[in-house]
């Protein structure tokens, strides 16, 4: 297996013991993929939950941009919701772990059809 297939091997695991779903591989592959060389990296693979500007990022390039979702307080309330999911005490959230549960949160799987 190649290092992509490890990190989603990896996110899948993630997925199933501390957000309590089991991922559809397919959209989890799918959503990996459009994170592009950001998995690699150390800093770019996680989410700063912590970091309002970095939840105004998730918000804007992510929700807006890529799924066309209208801005709105529902967005930010989305974001929070799937970071509480993932678990507060959780310091490593995955980029492309919370990328796959907006995704599912808002239905746009089609997105990524």
């Amino acid at each position: 297996m190649g290092k992509r297939d490890d990190l989603i091997a990896r996110y899948a695991e993630d997925l199933r013991t501390k957000c309590g779903m089991t991922a559809d591989m397919d959209l989890l592959t799918k959503v990996t993929i459009g994170c592009g060389p950001a998995i690699y990296d150390a800093d770019a693979s996680t989410v700063a939950a912590t970091q309002e500007s970095e939840l105004e990022t998730v918000k804007n390039n992510f929700l807006i941009k890529k799924l066309g979702l209208a801005d709105g307080p529902q967005l930010m309330e989305a974001i929070k919701s799937v970071l509480e999911t993932y678990g507060q005490s959780e310091r490593n959230k995955y980029r492309a772990v919370v990328y796959y549960m907006l995704v599912k949160h808002f239905g746009k799987e089609s997105v990524y059809g």
